[in-house]
Protein backbone atom coordinates (compact mmCIF):
# COMPACT_ATOMS: atom_id res chain seq x y z
CA UNK A 1 0.00 0.00 0.00
CA UNK A 2 1.12 3.51 -0.22
CA UNK A 3 -0.24 6.90 1.12
CA UNK A 4 0.11 9.92 -1.12
CA UNK A 5 0.15 13.29 0.63
CA UNK A 6 -1.06 15.85 -2.09
CA UNK A 7 -0.73 19.67 -1.51
CA UNK A 8 -3.17 21.29 -3.49
CA UNK A 9 -4.46 24.99 -4.46
CA UNK A 10 -7.93 25.06 -2.45
CA UNK A 11 -9.80 26.11 -5.21
CA UNK A 12 -8.48 22.34 -7.07
CA UNK A 13 -9.83 20.78 -4.51
CA UNK A 14 -13.35 19.78 -5.81
CA UNK A 15 -11.78 18.81 -9.24
CA UNK A 16 -9.14 16.70 -7.72
CA UNK A 17 -11.39 14.46 -5.42
CA UNK A 18 -13.81 14.90 -8.25
CA UNK A 19 -10.80 12.97 -10.62
CA UNK A 20 -10.50 10.52 -7.63
CA UNK A 21 -13.81 9.74 -7.46
CA UNK A 22 -14.00 8.90 -10.95
CA UNK A 23 -11.11 6.61 -10.45
CA UNK A 24 -12.98 4.90 -7.85
CA UNK A 25 -10.89 6.08 -5.29
CA UNK A 26 -13.55 7.36 -2.47
CA UNK A 27 -11.42 7.85 0.77
CA UNK A 28 -9.96 10.49 1.32
CA UNK A 29 -8.64 12.93 4.14
CA UNK A 30 -8.25 16.13 3.70
CA UNK A 31 -6.69 18.94 6.16
CA UNK A 32 -6.60 23.01 5.53
CA UNK A 33 -2.68 24.13 5.47
CA UNK A 34 -0.49 26.61 5.22
CA UNK A 35 2.94 26.83 3.53
CA UNK A 36 4.95 28.10 0.45
CA UNK A 37 7.04 26.86 -2.49
CA UNK A 38 10.14 27.61 -4.59
CA UNK A 39 8.53 31.35 -4.93
CA UNK A 40 8.31 31.89 -1.72
CA UNK A 41 4.82 33.15 -1.17
CA UNK A 42 3.22 35.67 -3.50
CA UNK A 43 3.84 40.13 -4.04
CA UNK A 44 0.59 41.67 -4.61
CA UNK A 45 1.13 45.21 -4.98
CA UNK A 46 3.44 46.27 -2.07
CA UNK A 47 2.35 43.74 0.02
CA UNK A 48 4.41 39.91 0.27
CA UNK A 49 2.22 37.00 1.62
CA UNK A 50 4.85 34.72 2.87
CA UNK A 51 2.38 31.87 3.66
CA UNK A 52 -0.46 30.58 0.90
CA UNK A 53 -3.76 28.64 1.95
CA UNK A 54 -2.82 25.16 0.02
CA UNK A 55 -5.10 22.17 1.08
CA UNK A 56 -3.54 18.73 1.63
CA UNK A 57 -5.21 15.32 0.81
CA UNK A 58 -4.11 12.07 2.51
CA UNK A 59 -4.83 9.09 0.47
CA UNK A 60 -3.59 5.24 0.67
CA UNK A 61 -4.25 3.25 -1.83
CA UNK A 62 -3.43 -0.08 -2.72
CA UNK A 63 0.15 -0.09 -5.40
CA UNK A 64 -2.12 -1.46 -8.27
CA UNK A 65 -3.73 1.83 -7.98
CA UNK A 66 -1.19 4.14 -7.47
CA UNK A 67 -0.26 5.09 -10.64
CA UNK A 68 -4.46 6.43 -11.71
CA UNK A 69 -4.08 7.91 -8.05
CA UNK A 70 -1.42 10.20 -8.76
CA UNK A 71 -2.72 10.56 -12.37
CA UNK A 72 -6.23 11.92 -11.01
CA UNK A 73 -4.38 14.04 -8.76
CA UNK A 74 -2.44 16.36 -11.93
CA UNK A 75 -5.50 15.87 -14.28
CA UNK A 76 -7.60 17.90 -11.22
CA UNK A 77 -5.27 20.01 -9.64
CA UNK A 78 -2.63 21.15 -12.84
CA UNK A 79 -3.37 24.68 -14.08
CA UNK A 80 0.22 24.96 -15.54
CA UNK A 81 1.05 27.77 -13.77
CA UNK A 82 3.78 27.71 -10.23
CA UNK A 83 1.98 26.66 -7.11
CA UNK A 84 -0.04 23.53 -8.13
CA UNK A 85 1.11 21.90 -5.20
CA UNK A 86 3.21 19.02 -4.50
CA UNK A 87 2.43 15.10 -4.13
CA UNK A 88 4.12 12.95 -1.76
CA UNK A 89 4.33 9.24 -1.89
CA UNK A 90 5.66 6.77 0.86
CA UNK A 91 5.11 3.29 1.55
CA UNK A 92 2.50 1.81 3.97
CA UNK A 93 4.30 -1.15 5.99
CA UNK A 94 0.84 -1.54 8.45
CA UNK A 95 -2.69 -0.31 9.21
CA UNK A 96 -5.27 -1.16 11.42
CA UNK A 97 -9.15 -0.83 11.90
CA UNK A 98 -9.75 1.05 14.96
CA UNK A 99 -13.18 -0.70 15.35
CA UNK A 100 -12.56 -3.86 14.84
CA UNK A 101 -8.16 -3.79 15.93
CA UNK A 102 -7.39 -6.15 12.93
CA UNK A 103 -4.09 -5.04 10.77
CA UNK A 104 -5.03 -4.85 7.41
CA UNK A 105 -3.56 -6.96 4.67
CA UNK A 106 -0.75 -5.04 2.62
CA UNK A 107 0.52 -5.95 -0.47
CA UNK A 108 4.30 -4.41 -0.25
Amino acid sequence: MKIIRAIIRPEREEAVIGKLEEAGLYAVTKLGVLGRGRQRGITIGKVKYDTLSKVMLFIVVEEAEYEKAIAAIVAGGGTGYPGDGKIFVQSVSESYTIRTGIKSETTD
